[in-house]
């Protein structure tokens, strides 16, 4: 899968439950080496599941594809448009498959930046991530791209901020449940990352706790799904990537909204056999369907991560995971675990040398 290859390097696999989307039950496979994710997602969505648990949806999966144009001439624009056709065509040459399946290269829209001409190639990738197939037909069509508009071709480029492949999910969690205190704390915690960027890039790093481990264990490119989700928070001035309301019954709603490029077929997937149990386990049919799943367990990580600020604050949950982990460290075995863990946790002093100090007290 990669260049000079020494070995791997494992990270914890688990199963997040509780999850009904579009009235679908699923186990949600995640990959993460960080303490409570799965256990808070998991909660989340049982609490979401009193009211239906999730609606969710995705866009078509377009992607776009960029050329740079420097010293492009002045009728370039128009010439473009003439050949947009021909162009089309060309690029579709390059997967007679795609296109059987009723995807590929669907439109071009020109723009002029800082004085260079950036052609934008639209491609449904249909059940892939897309980016090979769209940097394939990139360079087939740079050529003749290069002939219409007398510049020199630049980059030529897949981008990773799909604003036409956006993934939506919505969840309702009842007032009896939460209680107003905990739901006003939600909604001011909101508000606070609404306003303050310090504050909206933890909110919406907690989303990507859920999102990204879910895009590992299916053998996704997370780091184009961050860049892309961070790029879609800062369009306007950077942004929380979910929101916050209550309905006229004093119920909380939560929604988000973000752009996820993700596939079920091609790329690493097929040679990671992980990932390929990972999309068994899931049980998904296409990439919109998975984009879907990915954005309810996005909105459920940041509800969770909202009620444990506003109810306990979010080292307690941590921290007792992070006991075993240091009881561990420390050479405890079996029962021993639990027993140095809990010790340490109720006398508030967890570190590695008084988890040893109890072990050989």
């Amino acid at each position: 899968m990669v260049e000079n290859i020494v070995g791997t390097q494992e990270l914890p696999f688990g199963l997040a439950t509780n999850f009904r989307i579009n009235g679908k039950d699923y186990l949600i496979p995640m990959v993460i080496e960080e303490p409570s994710v799965i256990a808070a997602a998991s909660h989340a969505a049982k609490l979401a599941r009193e009211a239906g648990g999730f609606w969710a949806e995705a866009d078509e999966s377009i992607m776009r594809g960029e050329i740079q144009v420097l010293d492009a001439g002045p009728e370039a624009e128009k010439r473009i448009t003439e050949a947009k056709e021909e162009l089309l065509e060309m690029a579709n040459t390059c997967s007679q498959t795609l296109s059987k399946l009723g995807g590929g290269a669907k439109d071009i829209e020109i723009k002029r930046v800082n004085g260079m001409l950036v052609l934008h190639l639209l491609v449904d990738v249909k059940d892939a991530m897309g980016a090979n197939t769209v940097n394939t037909m990139l360079e087939k069509i740079s050529p003749r791209v290069q002939e219409l508009t007398g510049g020199r071709i630049g980059f030529r480029i897949i981008s990773n901020l799909c604003d036409l492949r956006l993934a939506r999910a919505r969840a309702r969690w009842p007032k009896a449940l939460l209680g107003e205190d905990v739901i006003q704390g939600i909604l001011d915690g909101y508000r606070l990352a609404e306003k303050d960027i310090y504050r909206t890039v933890t909110h919406n790093k907690g989303i990507m706790n859920g999102i990204d481990a879910v895009a590992l264990a299916t053998g996704q490119d997370w780091r184009a799904i961050e860049a892309g989700a961070h790029g879609w928070a800062a369009r306007n001035g950077y942004k929380p990537l979910t929101r916050y309301w209550l309905d006229e019954k004093g119920d909380l709603w939560g929604e988000i909204e973000l752009p996820l490029a993700v596939g079920v077929v091609g790329g690493s997937i097929k040679s990671n056999p992980v990932a390929q149990i990972a999309l068994k386990i899931l049980g998904v049919k296409s990439a919109k369907e998975l984009s879907s799943v990915m954005a309810a367990v996005g909105l459920a990580q940041n509800f969770a991560a909202l009620r444990a600020l506003a109810k306990e604050g979010i080292q307690k949950g941590h921290m007792r995971l992070h006991a075993r982990n240091l009881a561990i460290a420390a050479g405890a075995k079996g029962e021993e675990i639990e027993r140095i863990a809990e010790r340490m946790v109720k006398e508030g002093k967890i570190s590695l040398e008084y988890a040893k100090e109890l072990l050989n007290g």
